[in-house]
């Protein structure tokens, strides 16, 4: 149909009146496309962590070393062939309470907003559940805007996963060493010549001691201060009830 035979051609022709070509639609459209992208950028994470309950992950921080052409050392190992000690050892030193928490440690939180100076906290309360989300999900640095993100992510984990999964994943995708080593195994042959099924008690503790800058805390040729920490690791208890079995 010509647009001299469309009885409606004259009303659209100004582009002021035509709902789809107005300069009010025209600026809506890139909002609304943020908006999608936005949505879609929060489902992925869910919708991830449902694979990742069957599937190895990733981290972020591998992916980015992937990126940049850096090498990556990380050989996925089920928990069954990680020593019992350094799951326990990770637990003594990074998260008590991991066991009977839901994700989040929310006395902890407070303690650590309690004890917060003028400059902000002094330490951290993240707990092993919110330590995964952030490592594969989100980013380091901005707290403020991420630590939201991670414990909602951290509830969400804790609902879909069992604590077993949560230690098998973060046991794997924790970063152990430097240039790219990832994981318990890669971080035990790196550190101490063994597979991570070998580690004793007081290799599993400096393991532990090396977070969270393993870069720096080399296991393999450990400090004074890192030989301590370890110790104090070792005799500390640790509930490892849930990841029994």
């Amino acid at each position: 149909m010509s647009r001299y035979s469309d009885p409606h051609a004259d009303f659209y022709a100004d582009d002021d009146l035509d709902p789809d070509r107005s300069p009010l639609m025209r600026r809506r459209r890139p909002l609304r496309s943020v908006f999608w992208i936005i949505v879609l950028l929060a489902i992925v994470p869910f919708a991830l962590t449902l694979v990742y309950a069957v599937v190895p992950p990733v981290s972020t921080l591998m992916l980015a070393r992937w990126a940049t052409l850096r090498p990556v050392e990380r050989q996925w190992t089920p928990i069954e062939n990680i020593s019992p000690l350094l799951a326990r050892s990770v637990i003594a030193s990074e998260d008590a309470r991991f066991c009977s928490h839901a994700g989040v440690d929310w006395n902890a939180i407070r303690l650590v907003m309690e004890d917060a100076g003028e400059d902000g906290p002094a330490r951290g309360a993240s707990t092993i559940t919110m330590q995964v989300a952030k490592n594969l999900f989100l980013w380091n640095g901005f707290a403020y805007v991420r630590k939201p993100i991670e414990i909602v992510l951290a509830h969400w984990i804790d609902l879909v996963w069992s604590k077993k999964r949560v230690m098998e994943v973060y046991l794997n995708i924790a970063e152990w060493g430097p240039d790219g080593v990832f994981g318990a195994e890669a971080g035990a042959r790196h550190g101490f010549g063994k597979p991570a099924s070998r580690l004793s008690g007081r290799e599993a503790g400096l393991m532990a001691a090396a977070l969270p800058n393993p870069v720096v805390r080399n296991t393999a040729r450990p400090t004074r201060a890192q030989n301590r920490r370890a110790g104090t690791i070792a005799g500390r208890g640790a509930d490892t009830s849930c990841i029994a079995g």
